[in-house]
Order: C-alpha cells, then sequence, then structure tokens
C-alpha cells in the first residue's frame, strides 16, 4: 500500500533538495548532522522549521498560517480547504505538502497522506518531519520494518530527534535478530 513512498526513502540518500528551497537550509542541516549539542539541536530545528514555513509569497504566507491555524485548533474540514488550496496554488513548496500530509494522517486517510509525504520528500528529502510522519503511518499499519527504516532515515538527517531515537530502540528491541 506505501511501497512508493518506502521507495523514496530507501532512496533518500542519493536525493537533492529541489533548487528552489533557501541556500540557508544547507548550513542548518550540516550543524544539526555535525556539530549540534543537543542543547543547540532545538533551535537549530526551530530555524529549519521557520525557513520551510516561509514563503515569499504574502497570500502563501497567509494560507500556510490559516492553515497551521485550522489544523491546532481541530478544525479538519476548514484545513482541508485551506491546504488543498495551498498545495494548488504552491505545487512546489515542500511544506504544503507535509502540511497536507499531516492534517491527512489526523483524519486517518492515510494513503492520501503517505502520497503527499512522497512529494513532500521527492522535494526535500531532509524533512525529518515528514519521515516521522511516514513512520507513524507505517506504525498504524502494522509494519514495524517499514517504520525502522523510516525512523532511521530520520535520525541520519537529525540525529537529535528524541521521539525518533527512543522509537529506533523500541522498534530494534522488538526486531532484534536471533541466532538459530
Amino acid at each position: 500500500m506505501f511501497d512508493e513512498t518506502m521507495r523514496v526513502v530507501l532512496s533518500l540518500p542519493e536525493m537533492e533538495p529541489i533548487e528552489t528551497l533557501p541556500s540557508i537550509l544547507d548550513g542548518l542541516f550540516a550543524r544539526l548532522r555535525l556539530d549540534a549539542a543537543a542543547s543547540d539541536a532545538w533551535t537549530i530545528e526551530d530555524a529549519i522549521w521557520d525557513v520551510w514555513t516561509a514563503h515569499s509569497d504574502p497570500a502563501a504566507s497567509n494560507l500556510m498560517a490559516r492553515g497551521i491555524a485550522a489544523v491546532a485548533g481541530r478544525r479538519l474540514l476548514e484545513a482541508q480547504g485551506l491546504l488543498d488550496d495551498l498545495v494548488r496554488a504552491q505545487p512546489l513548496w515542500p511544506e504544503a505538502w507535509n502540511k497536507r500530509a499531516t492534517l491527512l494522517f489526523l483524519r486517518n486517510e492515510d494513503e492520501a497522506s503517505a502520497r503527499d509525504i512522497r512529494r513532500t520528500l521527492q522535494m526535500e528529502p531532509r524533512h525529518f518531519g515528514a519521515l516521522a510522519g511516514f513512520a507513524q503511518i507505517c506504525l498504524r499499519h502494522g509494519d514495524a520494518a517499514a517504520a525502522l527504516i523510516t525512523v532511521q532515515a530520520a535520525l541520519r538527517v537529525h540525529p537529535h530527534l528524541a521521539p525518533m531515537r527512543i522509537l529506533e530502540g523500541e522498534l530494534r528491541r522488538l526486531h532484534a535478530p536471533t541466532v538459530h
């Protein structure tokens, strides 16, 4: 059911972000991976989210803010319309797809969510939020092996992502190899 998205997850090391993403992200991700202390990681992560959710078009920024507020307020039908409009207006904005994927996950529309996660990752292969979301979808469908692979992909990008580190440990314990 989620094979196409898993193929993208497996090919992430060879993928490059789309050229329209701000170059500041490269430096932020390098700092996050290489030398960020755990205490600095949250500051860097916040900066990454700020860049991902920002847009030069004020109308797009407004739609994003309204969509985020609608999801946070659990006004999911309103959020659906806003985020659908945003994806149509800005199809090359990875965060538009990611926010809609989050909404679809909350609505238990996992196939549609995975499709939007796949689109997010095709444009921004470092999107640890999209990877974390896909891991949750895999778990909800009982595919712990796919969840572990996805969690490990997220941790390659953001090694300080505490919830993913904890989940990785749990999944490794559940699927420890046995010697016969």
